[in-house]
């Protein structure tokens, strides 16, 4: 994966999972129903602040808030950036 960007300070790059297409009954979600995915991987981590460092590392499964930050496009990829805050947990 040739991505060349590096988040600052205590932002994370994540790339979200794909949306849910089937409900665990086997029902079909139509593509306007679908919920924004709140797991994602981490693709990038800044170097954190003075005072707390990044925890996260690239590779982690996190969880996030469901309006936690930015949606970015970059080489036809979707993308969210985020502060190392806005991760609820580590998967």
């Amino acid at each position: 994966m040739g991505l060349n960007i590096k988040p600052l300070a205590d932002r994370v790059l994540v790339e979200p999972a794909e949306a849910e297409t089937k409900t665990a009954s086997g029902i079909i979600i139509p593509d306007n129903a679908k919920e924004k995915p709140q797991k994602g991987k981490v693709v990038a981590a800044g170097p954190g602040t003075k005072d707390e460092p990044i925890t996260v590392k690239v590779g982690d499964t996190v969880l996030y808030g469901k309006y936690a930050g930015t949606d970015l496009k970059l080489e036809g990829n979707d993308y969210l950036i985020m502060r190392e805050s806005d991760i609820l947990a580590i998967v």
